[in-house]
């Protein structure tokens, strides 16, 4: 079954390298969508895909690079919206 997962992560996920390996993992997958730094220093992650293999990326987005130090990841659960050709970075 098809899903979306809207991720907030928080701890030292910032100039960790956290993108490129949410990026590279998601594309391994087959996942669709995004992640993007915030402000705040979080990382928001908006994935599609198999409900199934997203819980798997969710578990590889709660360790993390070597670098990084996940504290906290929520997540909402929805249904896709599409739109989405790659797992892209967002600036």
């Amino acid at each position: 079954m098809q899903k979306r997962l809207e991720c907030e992560v928080s701890g030292r996920v910032q100039l960790v390298m956290f993108r490129d390996f949410v990026t590279r993992e998601a594309r391994s997958l087959g996942i669709k969508g995004t992640v993007k730094n915030n402000p705040d220093g979080t990382v928001s992650i908006v994935a599609e895909g198999d409900e199934v293999v997203l819980h798997a990326f969710l578990e590889l987005v709660g360790k993390g690079p070597i670098l990084a130090r996940v504290d906290k990841v929520r997540g909402d659960w929805s249904e896709p919206l599409g739109g989405y050709k790659n797992f892209d970075i967002l600036y």
